[in-house]
């Protein structure tokens, strides 16, 4: 939490009232105009603290009307009402005025481009003008750019720069290595070509607009050109570098944004009417990711998110100390996320941005506000400063910066001091339970106590306070301006460069304790017990034992440098009671806390960042340290004897045992409570955390919090906060009978009621029994005895818990488990209804009725009877409960029955009234109900019997039609009786009046609708009787006794019966009784049907025996009825193959060739499985079986029946062929298929090569073949080999006519001299080859001559197959031949 100093500027006596304030950017300094009505105007610079900076004072006759400071430099640009502009150099106080008749009128605009070179000046007549300021800040000459708008000018904003290269990242990344990054710098690599360009630094073009609401844009080239027009005055702008768009706000409040196209072209993409009272009150300011804020003299401010189009409102809270009707003037953002208002009343409202994630992981923003600050007068003006801790305020009667500064708090010897405001401190005294709160004459920068002694440091003089009674005096005061102070007994340690001071109370100095120049500055002082420990500026440390009348250096300085890699600043360094521990807190990007000691250990939090540390004042062992969570983009964690840590909560007070035999140990870490701010300080027993009160005045400002083991033993003697001490030190490191040593001459029980305590919340049940019994509390210990039946540890200590009276403990224990079923008892059990109906609705719905059930019962017997009915009535229970409950309320009762409208209670009510002997209106209720039945019984009663069949007859309800039959029977009405009876389907009494009064044509019907008992009884009655036996014998089957009433049809030869029963025969009935069916079929020609009964019978060879004798089809639904299973007892598996062969030869005999293939197959004879399978003629199938029989003689068979087929058109069958032949290793047959390829391709396409191709794959075949063969191989290799060197003879000549056609002549005239030349090359076609060569070279003599010798040889053959019809038309035009001789030579 913090405060704010308040500092008046120091003005001077000519200024007058405050109208304009401006901050520089990064240098603190504050520039304020005022105007005075006696003397004019003037211009005032002042410091961070309010001090005027005397050269720096301008006088006027006028007023200022803008002020504007450089981006960068400390030169502010100020504007007056007469239009005279100059440029005010700080801290020299020089002026550069801009050339005489500029302006002539007020100045409107002042801005700066965004590096400051540019200046662009614009008054109420419309003239702009742009300056260039040089790197020193000097004005150059003339204006770059002057212009006239002729319209009194409003305001002025520059757009951003373009990207640039990031020239750090680009050098970090060259050092590193990166190849890239080098090229990039490399200016003179030729294949890289010109280096990276930086871009423009500073963007020139920027926006200006005039008072009708047109707005210009001013190019780097001096260009102005209209850009957008809006309805009346613009007050602001803002440019969104990320979208391109500029948005302006009008003096009505009007929201327009538009959007801009790289050519300069504006596009309005929305328009929003904002709330407000107008621009006479209005003040507007932008955040840089698009948050428009406004204060316009209400109670609230708003807010409008142009990025995400939402809005909202921001109001102030009483209860925080703001007055009703407060208005809010003025407001100011820093980049910090601080929201400061100024109202009507002085005070200053600040709020603080925080964006919250959800579970879902979207992003919210909240604003916390905070307590205000108060000035002086109505506010107008407000303005953060270069540091977001300064903030400036401008009153009606002064100008006042704000100054913050973090509370300062001290705690030590059970004395804790904590600063409420700017010059007032609360003094809590935990020895003594008092409170003192007291002002200090200064403003307090720090504060440190003992218990004799207070020292208040207020940057410049340090003050010393003793207490008298209820009071405290000054006992002295000194200057001293020491960044670092501790106060120990009566001496007070400071620092100056290189040595700490030990000064008296009065400021005298009595020791030095020296550093030397490579140690660096003192600026970390801490003391504990009676030991200082000092950090310096180089991160050295020492450790000062302050045990003696002058201190002693414990050891040597260490330079943590050193120790520790990357490390940063000295953030806190303390040490322990005894002087051997050292803990040093690091100020870096990643928060590190390091404990030095005999052996170094290292704490990183997960996630989390150290904030405060301290040590025990008088235990040397216990470490108290206070972590909030970092950024998560930053990995962080806690390494504590190789385990690692991490927290949810928000902050953690975690505390750890230090030692030099086990190192660090966490001892506890629990979450801070949310209403206190930080850590104190820590002791044995208590931590001390600054708490926030709801009222700033209140003197309660610390609390102390004991420690987990220490609950409950605030108070207790010495030796038994050591004996706990040590026994939390031995279950922290793990040794049990250690722990129990310490605590086991501890006779109190509160001790053991508070260890009990602790092993809740360490889960220790073991410990926990021991502790139950030593506190005599044998209820709770047979209670956890009990508990152990649950599989859930945590369930188990819930129980302890709930006998310990620690409810929010087992409460908490039964969720992390899950165990919302005892949670649901627990609630139940405390009372706590509504959780308990809560936790059963979302968590523990079995028991949800239960729930609903017993809260009931409790509010019933609390008396609250209207809300049981609604729990009763969500359990399902009302229906019982409710009339118990209500039943000495008669009245209320039947209200409620006739509003509920249920059956069930209006059943139940009529019952009442009929016990009342109220028949009428029983009768009433009964109807509602829907009851028949007792409204048949009551009318029975009644005697009106007519009435009740009425109504038995119209509903047709059971119960009321046996009621009314049992009174008809009663009366002798047989046949109304047995109505009624059968409506009510009790066939049975039905067929028993039928038997006794002889009604045998009802009996048959009645007994078909009862039971196979009552079927069985009727149908013995009628056998009995000798009449009726098709009925006698229907009953039987149906009854299910088939075989008594096939017994009975074929005694009494009722043929007709026999046909239905044997249809429900199957192969679960009777074998002899299938056979004896069988027989009586087959006598009658009813084949189809003894077969079915013989197969059911598993008399299979009859079976199909039948079948061939009568000629019967085998459908295949009758192939598989014969088909035996594998593992069938009736026939063994040589007979089953053989009745499957039979089944197939039947198949096939019937031309079933597919079916006889399916039996083969199943019988494993698939030889003739493949021959049943060609006989269909199905390929598909054929070559499938092929592929998967896997046999040499079906391979052989499948390509023998390809061949029959036109393989010489489908590619894919002739690949069958050679692939079967090939799997069957028929190499011989696979020759004379390739030779039949051959020759197909010679006489069909005369592709001889083709040809040669496939008898050369027939040669290779036969020669593997050979060995196989004998002789016969032999014979056929030597004919094909001669075959295939006529062929290659012919392909040869063919080849070589281009070039040598005489030799391939040659060849021709040697080939027809062979004897066998036909059929390895066809005559016709050698002398076709010699026609052809001779009439290409025009020899038709000898051309002639060759078909002569043709014809001699082959007299009937067809030339036009072997030469050409160009050949034949050129011979015979040579030789002059007949057509008619030439055309019947052709077509031969």
């Amino acid at each position: 939490m913090a405060v704010y100093f308040d500092h008046r500027v120091e003005a001077p006596d000519s200024s007058g009232a405050a109208v304009l304030i401006s901050w520089h950017s990064s240098v603190c300094v504050l520039a304020v105009g005022s105007v005075n009505p006696s003397t004019g105007g003037c211009l005032d610079l002042y410091l961070q603290q309010g001090e005027h900076v005397e050269l720096c004072h301008v006088e006027r006759g006028f007023s200022p009307s803008l002020l504007q400071w450089h981006p960068t430099k400390p030169l502010l640009a100020v504007g007056w009402e007469t239009g005279e502009t100059m440029l005010l150099s700080h801290p020299s106080g020089e002026l550069t005025p801009l050339p005489n008749n500029t302006y002539n009128a007020c100045i409107t605009v002042l801005e700066w481009s965004s590096n400051g070179s540019r200046l662009v000046t614009g008054d109420q007549a419309g003239v702009m003008a742009v300056w260039r300021v040089d790197a020193r800040g000097k004005l150059q000459g003339s204006p770059l750019i002057k212009h006239d708008y002729s319209k009194p000018l409003t305001c002025c904003i520059f757009r951003p720069p373009p990207p640039a290269e990031d020239v750090a990242m680009l050098a970090r990344a060259a050092v590193s290595g990166d190849e890239s990054a080098l090229d990039m710098f490399n200016w003179k690599k030729s294949n890289k070509g010109a280096a990276f360009a930086l871009g423009s630094q500073e963007g020139l073009t920027f926006y200006i607009s005039t008072a009708d609401g047109s707005v210009y844009s001013v190019d780097e080239q001096a260009r102005s050109v209209p850009l957008i027009s809006v309805e009346s005055k613009i007050q602001t702008m803002w440019y969104s570098k990320r979208r391109d768009v500029l948005a302006v706000v009008t003096d009505s409040l009007l929201l327009s944004q538009f959007s801009l196209g790289p050519e300069g072209i504006a596009q309005e993409i929305s328009k929003v009417k904002l709330s407000g009272r107008g621009v006479q009150h209005a003040d507007i300011v932008w955040t840089e990711n698009g948050l428009l804020i406004t204060a316009s003299g209400e109670q609230h401010i708003r807010l409008w998110d142009v990025e995400l189009d939402d809005h909202y409102a921001l109001s102030l809270d009483e209860s925080l100390g703001f007055e009703k009707g407060e208005l809010l003037n003025c407001v100011s953002f820093c980049t910090s996320k601080l929201l400061a208002a100024g109202t009507s009343r002085g005070r200053v409202a600040l709020w603080h941005m925080v964006t919250v994630s959800d579970q879902k992981g979207d992003t919210k923003i909240h604003w916390k506000l905070q307590t205000p600050a108060e000035v002086e007068g109505n506010i107008s003006q407000l303005q953060w400063g270069s540091s977001s801790h300064l903030l400036a305020v401008c009153s009606s009667s002064c100008v006042v910066i704000l100054s913050e500064h973090v509370l300062c708090s001290h705690y030590s010897q059970q004395i804790a001091a904590v600063q409420l405001t700017p010059t007032q401190l609360s003094l809590a005294n935990f020895n003594t339970n008092t409170h003192i709160t007291f002002h200090t004459d200064t403003h307090i920068r720090a504060v440190q106590v003992t218990k004799d002694m207070v020292a208040v440091w207020n940057g410049k003089y340090i003050t010393v306070y003793e207490p008298s009674g209820q009071t405290l005096h000054s006992t002295g005061s000194f200057q001293c301006e020491s960044p670092a102070l501790v106060v120990h007994e009566e001496n007070i340690y400071t620092v100056e460069p290189n040595r700490v001071q030990i000064r008296t109370p009065q400021g005298t100095v009595k020791q030095l304790l020296a550093f030397s120049e490579a140690e660096g500055n003192p600026t970390q002082l801490s003391v504990c017990g009676s030991y200082l420990a000092v950090g310096t500026d180089t991160c050295h440390v020492r450790v000062f034992d302050l045990t003696r009348r002058e201190a002693k250096a414990m050891g040597v300085t260490k330079n943590l440098s050193e120790l520790i890699p990357d490390l940063g600043a000295l953030r806190s360094v303390k040490c322990n009671a005894s002087g051997s521990q050292l803990s040093v807190l690091i100020a870096q990007v990643q928060k590190r806390l390091f404990l030095k000691g005999f052996c170094s250990f290292e704490i990183q939090l997960a996630a989390r960042c150290p904030v405060s540390q301290f040590w025990d004042e008088n235990e040397p062992r216990l470490f108290v340290c206070e972590t909030v969570p970092v950024n998560s983009d930053l990995l962080f964690k806690v390494y504590i004897k190789g385990f690692c840590l991490s927290w949810q909560e928000d902050v953690l007070v975690v505390t750890f045992f230090v030692t030099q035999e086990h190192g660090l140990l966490l001892q506890d870490s629990q979450p801070k409570p949310a209403t206190l701010l930080s850590l104190l300080g820590g002791d044995q027993v208590v931590s001390t955390p600054a708490a926030a009160p709801q009222v700033p005045s209140s003197p309660q400002m610390v609390v102390r919090r004991a420690l987990r083991d220490f609950v409950g033993l605030e108070s207790c003697e010495k030796q038994t906060r050591d004996a706990m001490l040590n026994f939390s030190f031995y279950l922290t490191i793990g040794d049990m009978d250690e722990a129990f040593k310490a605590i086991k001459l501890i006779k109190s029980e509160a001790v053991w009621e508070n260890m009990a305590w602790m092993c809740v919340k360490s889960c220790r049940l073991d410990v926990a029994r021991v502790c139950l019994g030593n506190m005599g509390n044998a209820r709770a210990a047979r209670a956890l005895r009990n508990a152990e039946k649950e599989p859930e540890v945590e369930a188990q200590v819930a129980v302890l818990a709930t006998q310990l009276g620690m409810l929010e403990d087992a409460e908490r224990l039964y969720k992390s488990c899950g165990r919302f079923d005892l949670l649901n008892k627990f609630y139940q059990a405390a009372g706590q209804w509504q959780q308990a109906v809560e936790t059963a609705e979302t968590h523990d719905r079995i028991h949800l009725r239960t729930t609903y059930y017993s809260y009931a019962k409790h509010l019933e017997a609390m008396g609250d009877k209207n809300l049981a009915l609604v729990y009763f009535e969500k359990s399902d229970t009302h229906r019982f409960e409710v009339p118990r409950m209500l039943m000495e309320d008669n009245l209320s009762l039947e209200i409620y029955i006739n509003k509920m409208k249920d059956k069930d209670l209006y059943k139940w009510w009529g019952h009442y009234l009929e016990s009342q002997s109220d028949m009428e209106a029983a009768l009433h209720y009964y109807d509602l109900a829907q009851d028949y039945l007792s409204q048949v019984r009551v009318y029975c009663y009644l005697g009106n019997i007519q009435k009740a069949s009425e109504i038995a007859n119209e509903t047709g309800n059971r119960a009321a039609s046996y009621h009314v039959a049992r009174q008809y029977e009663g009366q002798d009405e047989i046949s109304q009786s047995v109505h009624f009876y059968t409506r009510a389907q009790a066939y049975n009494n039905a067929i028993r009046l039928c038997k006794e009064n002889n009604l045998d044509e009802q009996l048959m019907n009645l007994a078909l609708l009862s039971n196979p008992e009552d079927m069985m009884d009727t149908a013995m009655y009628y056998e009995e009787k000798g009449t009726h036996m098709d009925r006698a014998v229907m009953l039987y089957h149906k009854a299910g006794h088939v075989s008594k009433a096939l017994e009975l049809a074929f005694a009494t030869e009722q043929f007709g019966a026999l046909q239905l029963i044997a249809e429900d025969l199957n192969e679960n009935s009777d074998p002899a009784l299938l056979a004896r069916c069988s027989d009586f079929f087959i006598k009658h020609a009813q084949y189809q049907k003894a077969v079915e009964l013989l197969v059911a019978a598993k008399k299979y060879h009859e079976a199909l025996q039948l079948c061939l004798d009568q000629s019967l089809t085998i459908t295949e639904d009758l192939a598989e009825s014969l088909t035996v299973p594998k593992d069938s007892s009736h026939l063994s598996e040589a007979g089953r193959k053989e009745l499957l062969e039979k089944i197939a030869d039947c198949c096939m005999r019937q031309g079933n060739y597919h079916l006889a293939t399916k039996k083969y197959t199943q019988a494993g004879n698939k030889i003739k499985a493949m021959r049943a399978l060609l006989k269909s003629g199905d390929t598909d199938k054929i070559v499938f079986f092929a592929g998967v029989s896997r046999q040499k003689e079906i391979y052989v068979m499948a390509a023998n029946y390809l061949q029959s087929l036109d393989w010489r058109n489908d590619p894919e069958i002739m690949k069958n062929i050679i692939g079967f032949y090939t799997k069957g290793r028929a190499l011989d047959l696979l020759a004379g298929f390739y030779e039949a390829c051959a020759e197909v391709e010679i006489d069909d396409y005369q592709n001889y090569e083709k040809a040669y191709g496939a008898l050369t794959e027939a040669c290779k075949c036969l020669t593997k073949a050979k060995g196989r063969s004998g002789d016969e191989a032999d014979s056929k290799l030597l004919i094909l080999t001669h075959k295939l060197g006529l062929v290659k003879r012919f392909i040869q000549a063919r080849r070589m006519h281009e070039e040598d056609p005489v030799e391939a002549v040659r060849v021709c005239e040697s080939l027809l001299e062979e004897k066998d030349l036909d059929p390895a090359v066809r005559v016709g076609d050698v002398y076709g080859f010699l026609v052809e060569h001779y009439c290409h070279h025009g020899n038709f003599q000898q051309a002639w001559s060759k078909i002569e010798d043709l014809r001699s040889t082959r007299p009937n053959i067809n030339l036009s197959l072997y030469v050409s019809q160009t050949s034949l038309e050129a011979l015979q035009n040579a030789a002059g031949v007949q057509n008619d001789l030439l055309r019947r030579w052709s077509s031969r």
